[in-house]
This record gives C-alpha cells, sequence and structure tokens, in this order.
C-alpha cells in the first residue's frame, strides 16, 4: 500500500537529513515513515503509490481554496512567463501590501520576507530597534521559527531567561529571551517583574503548533497593559493564523490590538512568502527609511505576490466563505467527538474559522504543558495511521492544527466521521 513512499523515503534519506527538509514531515511524532506526494487535487493528495487522501493539512494552512485552485494556478502561470525574480520593484508588491493594510486598522505599511521565520526574526529586530531595548519575551508551546533567539526552553523556575532548545544556539543569544506559560497572567506579570528590558512580547493568539489552543481574551489584555505599562511592543503572530482564523485572522477575532502583526503561508496561497506589518511610526524605523536593517533579494517576488494577491481577492469577494469553513470545522470536531463518546474515548475538540484541533485527553489544555501532560499521544499515533489506511491525512503530531479548505464537503466530513468511529471502536 505505502511501498513506493518507504522506497522514496529511504532514497531520501541518503541525500537529505532525515530524509525531509522540515522535522515534521518525518513522522517522529506517530512513528513509521512519511507518505510522498504526487500531487495535490482541490481538498485531495495523491500519493506516490496512488492512494488518494482527504487533506487537513492545505500545506499546513495556506491553501484556503484547495490545490490546483483555477484562479491562482492562472496567475502563477501567467506571471512566471514574465520572470520569476527580478531583484527588483514590482508592481504587484504594492497591490497586495495594499490589499492587507486595508483590511486592518492598525497597520500602515507592509514589509515583505521569504518565511515566515524571516517575518518574525525582523518583527523582533524591528521592536528591539524601536524600544532600544533589548530582551524578549515568548511563550512555551508558541513556534515562531527557527531563528537562534527563539530556540529556546523554559527553565525550572515560573519565569526565567531560555536555554538553548538546540545544539548550535550560543547561551549568549537565548539569555535574552525570558520563556512565559501561555495563558498564565501571573507568569507574565513575574516575567516583568525580572527584566526592565523587554522590548517585545511575541505570540501566537491562537496557537497552533501545540495543538490549537487560544490565547484568552483576559490574557491578551493582560499582554497589552503589561506592554504599554513597561514600553514595551506587542507582535501577535499570525504567519498561521492570518486569514485563516477569521478575514483578518487572529487579530480580528480579538479586542486586543497588536503593535507588530507577521504574516505568512496564506498571503502567498501556498508560494514561499512571508511579512511583517505595523504603524507608520513604527515602521519608519526601518531601512531604508530608518536604522534598523533587513533586506532579501527574493522578498516580493513577483510569483509569490501575484498567488497571494489573487487568493486574498477570492476571500475579499466572499467573506462568508469563513462561516462556510468554520460550520465544516465544527461538523468535524463534534462529529469526531461525538464518536469517541460512543466508545468512551476522551476528546476535546475546538475551532477558530478554517482551523481546528482535538486532544485525546479528558480535559481541554490550554498551555504546552498540559497538552503534554494530558494527552494520549500513543492513542494519537494509532488514530493517525488507521485514518492514512482510510485515506484521510491529518497532521502528523497531536502539536499541529489542521485546516478546512473550500474543496471539502459535507460529504467528505461524514465519511471522514464514519472511517474515526470504526477506529475509535479498537482504539
Amino acid at each position: 500500500m505505502f511501498d513506493k513512499s518507504i522506497k522514496a523515503y529511504e532514497e531520501a534519506c541518503k541525500v537529505i537529513p532525515g530524509g525531509v527538509d522540515s522535522p515534521v514531515r518525518a513522522f517522529k511524532s506517530v512513528g513509521g515513515g512519511p507518505l510522498f506526494i504526487e500531487r495535490g487535487e482541490g481538498a485531495y493528495l495523491f500519493d506516490v503509490d496512488g492512494n488518494k487522501y482527504l487533506d487537513f493539512i492545505q500545506s499546513w494552512g495556506p491553501l484556503i481554496f484547495g490545490h490546483c485552485d483555477k484562479d491562482i494556478e492562472n496567475a502563477v502561470i501567467e506571471t512566471a512567463k514574465k520572470g520569476l525574480s527580478f531583484g527588483a520593484p514590482c508592481e504587484l508588491e504594492t497591490q497586495l501590501a495594499s490589499e492587507i493594510v486595508e483590511m486592518y486598522d492598525n497597520i500602515d505599511k507592509v514589509r515583505f520576507v521569504s518565511s515566515g521565520t524571516e517575518a518574525t526574526m525582523s518583527a523582533i529586530r524591528l521592536a528591539r530597534g524601536v524600544t532600544g531595548k533589548n530582551d524578549i519575551l515568548k511563550f512555551e508551546g508558541c513556534y515562531h521559527g527557527h531563528s537562534d533567539s527563539l530556540l529556546v526552553q523554559a527553565g525550572s523556575g515560573l519565569a526565567t531567561f531560555g536555554t538553548p532548545s538546540s545544539p548550535g544556539v550560543p547561551a549568549d543569544l537565548t539569555k535574552h529571551t525570558l520563556v512565559c506559560e501561555y495563558n498564565n497572567i501571573e507568569n507574565l506579570k513575574k516575567c516583568f517583574e525580572e527584566s526592565s528590558d523587554i522590548a517585545c512580547i511575541i505570540i501566537e493568539p491562537i496557537a497552533g503548533n501545540m495543538g490549537l489552543v487560544p490565547a484568552s481574551q483576559e490574557f491578551l489584555a493582560a499582554c497589552r497593559e503589561l506592554c504599554d505599562a513597561n514600553g514595551t511592543l506587542l507582535i501577535f503572530d499570525e504567519v498561521m493564523t492570518g486569514f485563516r482564523a477569521s478575514l483578518t485572522g487572529a487579530s480580528g477575532l480579538s479586542k486586543t490590538k497588536a503593535d507588530i502583526i507577521t504574516f505568512g503561508k496564506v498571503i502567498g496561497a501556498g508560494m514561499p512568502v512571508g511579512a511583517f506589518a505595523a504603524n507608520k511610526e513604527i515602521m519608519g524605523h526601518l531601512s531604508p527609511d530608518g536604522a534598523v536593517y533587513q533586506a532579501g533579494t527574493l522578498s516580493g517576488n513577483p510569483v509569490a505576490m501575484a498567488a497571494g494577491l489573487v487568493s486574498l481577492r477570492k476571500i475579499k469577494a466572499n467573506p462568508s466563505i469563513y462561516e462556510e469553513l468554520n460550520a465544516k470545522a465544527l461538523r468535524l470536531t463534534n462529529g469526531l467527538k461525538e464518536v469517541a463518546s460512543l466508545n468512551n474515548i476522551g476528546l476535546q475538540v475546538d475551532t477558530r474559522g478554517s482551523m481546528f484541533g482535538f486532544f485525546f485527553a479528558d480535559k481541554m489544555p490550554t498551555n504546552f504543558k498540559e497538552v503534554s501532560s494530558f494527552c494520549d499521544f500513543k492513542r494519537f499515533a494509532t488514530f493517525h495511521h488507521e485514518m492514512l489506511k482510510r485515506g484521510f491525512y491529518f497532521a502528523c503530531s497531536q502539536y499541529e492544527a489542521g485546516f478546512i479548505c473550500t474543496k471539502m464537503t459535507n460529504d467528505d466530513i461524514d465519511a471522514c466521521i464514519s472511517a474515526a468511529n470504526e477506529v475509535m471502536k479498537n482504539l
């Protein structure tokens, strides 16, 4: 059933570290080897063995309209015919930036980059440049890319400066990173008591890298209040949630306003792209207008801009798609919870727009430590593999969120729930 994928993985391991170009693809959390995908079409993936899967990953979020959307595909083809990269400005950059700025009342300008990691790294540098402060505050379980100052782990105390969580990251870099427990206001306050040199808080307002775990409104309000009181900037990492959780991402679902927002994935509709944005005063510190340096040869790549522009315009033309996508996400998660209950299995579920998450647990986790301690990872691994055998492709880790696309039908989702019921009878 997976013979060609197994062989492809063996060949990849000879020339690519771990056989993959991003660790989450390696199936280490669930065991076994990864599937090698040949093509995507609408809501479905097809692997090299010819197996067909309903895709609940959608390239980790950007494919709101599914694989090979004709409008986006045509824009990419027509733009590519004019050249793949210029290393010079093109009007598509301005057009896409204008579409983004128009939707937010707290941003005036956008700088495009080539990845989410680059966006968050640059946003932090900008915050440090604006405030003149050195420390940053992040939350355990929130992932903001693999730049050195963000690859940290919490220490033994409630609020401590981070220590490297990966070889190759000098402690001298992470000593300026504080790590706080997500959704813990007292812990948050403690961090500010320990440092008067915090340049920014960076947070996933809807965490998608410990499963789907939203920050409470009270917690986000506390972040805002402490930032205002201490001359600190608040960064919303919306690389995953931007234009996914709602028309204006997690920001649109929160009363709290960020100073800087980072984007990625969705604004490229599947092409490599990222961005960070803020008001004109903050962005005025950025080179060439200001002294904070940031650059990238492929930033604003015309093909990526064209894909993102078509995708955002399709979304804006029909904003009701978020209600439709959330209805499907609810249909899926409520259905999974119902069949879990019928089989005496604890399952916690949640949705935000077209994003969803589920945990094999008896109560809903609110932070990374609770996900790690409450959830049955062995049961998730078995569920994942059994659902793959039946043609349903979920994220290969309980620490990852899932995604719905417009091409998914209620019949697709009902088929998934029916398969899940059969699987859970033996979990």
